[in-house]
């Protein structure tokens, strides 16, 4: 199992928001990539990255400044936010992105989906973002009307081998990992997840990883990270 610190972007800055609420927005920093260098330095072995502007408007918004975090680092990330056509795809992994994350795609358009893995193979991952285990789509601004189990199954189905699952409840609230409805996704859908939203604690690491068998691959730590409640180096040791 894997530690992602994530690197949440609005405006060019690394910010963190509260149930995805873009009007409770925290800036950490205005230069994402001294955080991603930083984060690396720490040990990290690999960044989840998210447009946020993108995945508002639905298009990726922020390419110049993950253009300068790939300058920085040489860990690979993952970057997500309003990718939603093979071309976006194309071009992010053409700027060394090493894999690209989907998700309103994966419920307004499952045929996108299953082209996307036939054509890029795991290096496409669908993030599935739920709301009291509904999906939300836009930037979590709409409901998806589709259970979170049901649309793991449906990507499982479309050959997508690796899914992101983010209780938004939880996110930026550091109120714990949701490691049950991790747990019932990874092993009614097959797939490999990775969790997020809510880890607040070297413990939540420990269950997750106690879960490893059923296909929990890794862990997305943002806020904790941030706030100084979780040592990077300690969760990545425990995760490994």
């Amino acid at each position: 199992m894997i530690i992602l610190p994530a690197i949440d972007i609005l405006g060019g800055k690394c910010v963190r928001l509260t149930q995805g609420d873009y009007t409770k927005e925290f800036t950490y920093s205005i230069y994402p990539e001294d955080t991603a260098l930083e984060l690396q330095d720490a040990g990290a072995h690999f960044l989840h990255v998210v447009d946020l502007d993108g995945a508002k408007v639905g298009h990726p918004m922020n390419i110049f400044t993950i253009k300068k975090i790939l300058e920085n680092v040489t860990i690979p990330i993952e970057v997500g936010g309003g990718i939603r056509s093979m071309e976006e795809i194309d071009m992010m992994l053409d700027l060394g992105v090493a894999r690209v994350m989907v998700g309103t795609a994966a419920v307004e358009n499952p045929n996108f989906v299953r082209e996307a893995a036939a054509q890029f193979g795991d290096r496409v991952v669908v993030a599935i973002d739920a709301r009291d285990g509904i999906v939300a789509v836009n930037g979590w601004s709409n409901s998806g009307e589709m259970a979170a189990e049901e649309l793991a199954a449906r990507i499982g189905d479309c050959g997508i081998t690796m899914i992101t699952y983010t209780d938004i409840a939880r996110d930026g609230m550091l109120t714990g990992v949701n490691v049950e409805m991790v747990a019932t996704i990874a092993e009614k859908s097959g797939l490999s997840v990775i969790a997020s939203g809510g880890v607040n604690s070297l413990d939540n690491i420990l269950k997750l990883k106690e879960k490893e068998h059923l296909g929990i691959v890794g862990a997305i730590i943002g806020k904790a990270i941030y706030e100084g409640v979780i040592d990077l180096k300690e969760a990545i040791e425990i995760a490994r």
